[in-house]
């Protein structure tokens, strides 16, 4: 295997429309990889796919080997940016030894393990059997893990190539749910003679919300809703939008309020909330961005009751870091991410998050935490796409390969540790019971964020690891 060979494969697969939902077009080319080179190819009802790698004369009784990476990936793009990612390439540029997506997410969250897996497909390793798992909706539910069945694959040895640190091996991760708040709210055409303002934060960092939790980065929905609540009883509000998706850090948001006056007032508050946050956040978030301008629209205020108790519920929900690890030094154990606030349109407000725990009991509460916050405030909540951590193995013996054969590449032991965020490995248990697991892949960062990278130095590095890997299972 050679990682050019990777980094092409990757370049095409940045052409490909594979939104989490809407995987067609990656999937088509899944199959069509599999006929061009005559490989067994199966795909599941879900949309799952398993190429097979036969296995190379004199190498048939080695067992099994399940390499596996998602198909999707998380769209996230600038606001200010015109990108369709149904039909758009990923605008991608190589600067400094990264591969960088300025203005949108790049894809390599899972798109560079996919690649890898098709280079191993072509190439003339003399290996085992090789099954190449790629499931879907990984990003937004892990629907294609959760709907597995018993045989699509066969193999009792996986490679999660789905992890973001070069020289660190992953043997557990984070169990996670999904809660979901929904406000109704009165609303009454605006008197005569009020202005309307916008307040827009934007140019957070963002990230990911189980591996970025514990980074120091602002949330925007949060920082409205600390200036929003500052400032009430100055203020009808109109309209307020923030963040997108829920294993996103929310790096945006805006509302629209109705003022009496001509604006100074609030124009000199939020100034000095600006300058307050970013003295907070000078060192987590250089870039962190306001703006306060007039505009102008048709507009309904919300009744200041129910202003109030949204404002208060936002401001007030837990977000970041809820415990750390009482086992492992240095892990985040549970955590909260207040995600997105969206006004539906049908006299609603719609706001997404997620929480994340190694622990079952401690996950579950992380989410009952989130929904007594929103149902004193008087929103309906409701709880969703539950998925198990993976507890980890220290006598894995594919571990024990993986730990020899990043010795002998390199000259150093790897890290191995747990990760907090949700992989699929847990859910793969729940089906396979005995698999022996674990994970890996080059450096990324600001993934689920525009301005994803990958670190094409440990991508080299991930390649080499990969190929011994293989080579000393088989």
């Amino acid at each position: 295997m050679d990682s050019n060979r990777v980094l092409e494969i990757f370049k095409d697969i940045t052409r490909i429309p594979r939104e989490s939902g809407h995987e067609e077009q990656i999937i088509a080319y899944l199959q069509h990889f599999a006929s061009e080179h005559s490989l067994e190819c199966r795909t599941d009802e879900a949309g799952n796919v398993v190429i097979v790698k036969p296995a190379s004369p004199g190498k048939e009784n080695i067992p099994v080997l399940v390499l596996q990476s998602h198909s999707d990936m998380v769209c996230e793009k600038n606001s200010d940016v015109e990108h369709d990612f149904s039909k758009d390439p990923i605008r991608y540029e190589i600067k400094d030894g990264w591969m960088v997506a300025p203005d949108t997410t790049l894809g390599a969250d899972c798109g560079i393990g996919i690649a890898a897996e098709l280079a191993l497909l072509e190439s003339d390793r003399p290996t085992g059997r090789i099954e190449c798992l790629f499931t879907v909706s990984e990003e937004t539910g892990l629907d294609g893990a959760k709907a597995l069945k018993p045989g699509f694959i066969t193999g009792k040895t996986l490679l999660n190539l789905d992890s973001e640190d070069e020289g660190e091996l992953f043997v557990g991760c984070a169990g996670g749910i999904d809660t979901t708040a929904v406000f109704r709210y009165s609303s009454s055409d605006l008197p005569e003679g009020v202005n309307l303002f916008s307040c827009r934060i934007y140019n957070g960092i963002g990230g990911h919300s189980g591996d970025d939790i514990d980074k120091g980065r602002a949330n925007a929905v949060q920082l409205m809703a600390r200036f929003l609540y500052s400032t009430l009883g100055c203020y009808a509000l109109c309209a307020i939008d923030g963040g997108n998706k829920r294993n996103a850090i929310a790096r945006e948001a805006s509302c629209v309020i109705a003022v009496r006056d001509n604006g100074e007032q609030m124009k000199r508050l939020f100034s000095q909330f600006a300058e307050d946050v970013r003295n907070e956040y000078s060192s987590s978030e250089p870039d962190l961005s306001f703006e306060f301008k007039e505009v102008s629209g048709d507009y309904r205020a919300m009744s200041d009751f129910d202003a109030q108790r949204l404002v208060s519920a936002l401001y007030s929900a837990p977000h970041g870091v809820l415990a750390m690890s009482q086992d492992i030094q240095g892990l985040v154990e549970t955590s909260s991410n207040l995600a997105s606030v969206k006004m539906t349109g049908d006299g609603a407000v719609r706001i997404g998050s997620s929480q994340r725990s190694s622990i079952v009991s401690a996950c579950r509460a992380a989410g009952e935490k989130m929904q007594a916050c929103f149902e004193l405030a008087g929103a309906e909540v409701t709880h969703e796409n539950e998925y198990p951590g993976w507890k980890p193995d220290m006598n894995s013996r594919i571990l024990k390969i993986s730990r020899d054969a990043y010795k002998e590449l390199f000259g150093n032991e790897p890290v191995v540790r747990a990760i907090h965020a949700g992989l699929e490995c847990g859910l793969f248990l729940d089906t396979y019971p005995d698999l022996d697991m674990i994970s890996f892949g080059p450096t990324l960062r600001g993934v689920h964020a525009p301005g994803e990278r990958l670190d094409l130095a440990s991508l080299d590095k991930f390649v080499k690891l990969l190929d011994k890997i293989v080579v000393e299972f088989c």
